[in-house]
């Protein structure tokens, strides 16, 4: 059954493309027509290609992975942040630090600063300082707040990217590629599909189209997420179940007794014997 419904992602303005003279070759494929110099997508294809994105992201979210969040446009920001963080997925909405992926340690180092102020906050050293280094140290947190803030609680590399606008996030989209990290993008008429695995032809630049997609494709992160939990609950009301422990060791002792009673019977006949060969 299609996650994607045809009219609410034509009244979302999906299917409209960039203008036909600024066009890539390479969505040819995924084109339906030309109409007033502007190139119209194939939402048929754009459905199948959402349904199997939701697909994946929700057999990772089942899994336990994280899936980051790409977008730095100004009118994607808001709406890829507040659906991120619905799921509980990490995001980068104001600007792509570079080697964020490929430096991955780099910046942790940059989170754990920013962690070692809170603490600071929290057990009163940072009242102790004076009025001019508090004030270079509240700086600091809000700048690293602004652009990390969202990656925080992100351990360890993402398992996927969710990218709009592949031509903005072109670096974000390299740093994945050379680690082989999938990525999953909204791809325009004026882009190049080939670098991405999870093609999803679609207006990359209306506000409603952004948030139709994204909705549909957290929406299936949400039902990898429910059944990861429905799992763990089922594995924890099994497992009492299975362990007797206590049977084991009463079985365990009753064996040991028959065979000690076996080992014994054999040595109390053994004088007799000897007797009636000695008479």
């Amino acid at each position: 059954m299609p996650r994607t419904n045809f009219q609410e992602l034509l009244d979302a303005g999906a299917h409209f493309g960039h203008l036909a003279r600024k066009w890539n070759p390479k969505m040819a494929p995924y084109i339906f027509d030309q109409k007033n110099g502007i190139h119209i997508i194939d939402l048929h294809k754009s459905i199948v290609k959402i349904d199997e994105a939701a697909d994946m992201m929700k057999e990772l979210a089942r899994s336990g992975r994280k899936i980051l969040f790409v977008a730095t446009k100004k009118q994607a920001k808001e709406i890829v942040s507040e659906k991120a963080d619905s799921v509980n997925m990490p995001s980068v909405t104001e600007r792509w630090p570079g080697g964020m992926l490929t430096n991955f340690p780099t910046i942790r180092k940059a989170v754990k600063k920013m962690n070692t102020i809170d603490k600071m906050k929290e057990d009163g050293t940072y009242d102790k300082l004076a009025k001019r280094e508090r004030l270079q140290i509240d700086r600091q947190r809000a700048k690293l707040e602004k652009n990390l803030g969202s990656i925080k609680d992100m351990s360890r590399l993402p398992s996927a990217l969710f990218v709009v606008d592949v031509q903005k996030e072109a670096n974000a989209v390299k740093e994945a590629n050379r680690l082989n990290i999938p990525v999953i993008a909204m791809v325009d008429t004026c882009c190049d599909p080939t670098p991405i695995d999870y093609v999803i032809p679609a207006n990359d630049d209306a506000a409603k189209s952004i948030e139709y997609i994204t909705g549909v494709l957290c929406a299936a992160i949400q039902e990898g997420l429910n059944e990861r939990k429905l799992e763990k609950e089922k594995e924890v009301e099994v497992a009492p179940a299975e362990e007797k422990p206590a049977g084991r060791k009463l079985r365990s002792r009753k064996n040991a007794k028959s065979e000690e009673e076996a080992v014994e019977a054999p040595v109390a006949e053994a004088p007799a014997a000897e007797e009636a060969k000695a008479e």
